[in-house]
Parts: structure tokens; C-alpha cells; sequence
């Protein structure tokens, strides 16, 4: 992964400067800035410039190697969905990718993400997915949320949901987040988290 360093009295002059040479606009790199001792007494701002092209690549190649050490042979595809990064994995074995309950899914994210933050200095933000099950999930969770929203809405009684992981219980605060008759709450101890639909107070 090329890292391109710039310096200018501001870090805006030392990005000006970078996205000119670099022939890109802002939100096609990633920079990190800190400032450094020009001289005796002057200082200036240094950024460090990375091309979000070179990092999808460095996911893709890290995440094809993992993969291929557990014995799995696989393609990656790379998607743009809502203005999200999508790494999806198909394989020949998508289950023990997956895992129970998408556990080992969410460990080799943390792990991805991890190997991508000592690399470039921050957070990278993206999704990792195995044969879209995350999308499917999503989407069961959305019905799932509503049909249990609207049985709380007609009984008011509050409903709990089973344990869900934190990108799951997030799905259900989301789709129900608008609605004016319910209001979700997590509740319990990790790993056994869940959501409970509560039944709003008519004023």
C-alpha cells in the first residue's frame, strides 16, 4: 500500500497540495495528520495519504489470506450499497465462515478491521458479508421487528426479542427508530443481549 506525505503550513494547503498531485478528489483518500518542528521555532502540518483504491485492495488481499489459510477457497466482491463499503465473501464452505449465529462472521470483521487500523493509522469504515447472509438477515430482522412492533401496538404488552449480536439489535433499533407507537430498548448482559418493543405511553 503506497502512504504519500505532504507538509504546508495548514493541514487544508498540505490536502490541497496532495489531492493535486495525486489527480483525485477528497473522498476518494485517507489521511492522517500531525504536526511537526519546522526549524527552531516554526511548526507545520504533515499528512500521510493513502488512496482508498490501494485499501480496498489490502482488505481483499488480507482477507483472501485468511481465508485461504483456514482452507477455504473463495472470490471477493466488492459492493457499494446506501453509501457502504461491502466486502462479500463466496466460498465453497459459507457456513463455517458464517458460523452460529454469524459469530465467526463478526470475529473475522473485528479481526479485519483491526489488521486495517494498525496499517493506516484509523478506523476504516466497512461491512464484511458471506454469501450476503447479512443482507437476508437484515431483512428477516426488519419483518421480524415490524410483525412483533404491530402484535405490541394491538396487545401493549412489551415484547422481548431472542439475543442478538450489537450490528443485529442495531438493525431492529433502526427500522422500529420512527415509529410513534413503540420504542425499543436493549437489555441483558453480552452475550445475551436483546431488544425489547415497548408499547409508548398514549399522551
Amino acid at each position: 500500500m503506497k502512504k504519500y506525505k505532504y507538509s504546508a503550513k495548514t493541514e487544508a494547503a498540505a490536502k490541497e497540495q496532495a489531492l493535486y498531485d495525486l489527480k483525485t478528489e477528497e473522498n476518494n483518500i485517507v489521511y492522517t495528520t500531525k504536526e511537526v518542528k519546522a526549524g527552531l521555532f516554526g511548526k507545520k502540518i504533515e499528512i500521510e495519504v493513502i488512496k482508498k483504491d490501494e485499501i480496498i485492495e489490502f482488505i481483499k488481499e488480507n482477507l483472501l489470506n485468511i481465508v485461504s489459510k483456514m482452507g477455504i477457497e473463495a472470490k471477493i466482491e466488492v459492493k457499494n450499497r446506501e453509501d457502504s463499503l461491502n466486502f462479500v465473501i463466496y466460498g465453497d464452505q459459507n457456513a463455517l465462515l458464517i458460523g452460529k449465529q454469524g459469530k465467526n462472521l463478526q470475529a473475522l470483521t473485528i479481526i479485519l478491521k483491526q489488521i486495517v487500523l494498525q496499517e493506516i493509522g484509523q478506523p476504516f469504515r466497512f461491512n464484511l458479508d458471506v454469501g450476503e447472509y447479512k443482507l437476508k438477515r437484515q431483512k428477516e430482522l426488519e419483518r421480524l421487528a415490524k410483525k412483533t412492533a404491530k402484535e405490541v401496538v394491538r396487545t401493549k404488552i412489551e415484547a422481548k426479542m431472542d439475543s442478538m449480536n450489537s450490528y443485529e439489535r442495531r438493525i431492529v433499533h433502526n427500522i422500529l427508530n420512527d415509529w410513534k407507537t413503540v420504542y425499543t430498548e436493549s437489555e441483558g448482559e453480552e452475550p445475551n443481549r436483546y431488544v425489547v418493543i415497548k408499547p409508548k405511553e398514549e399522551r
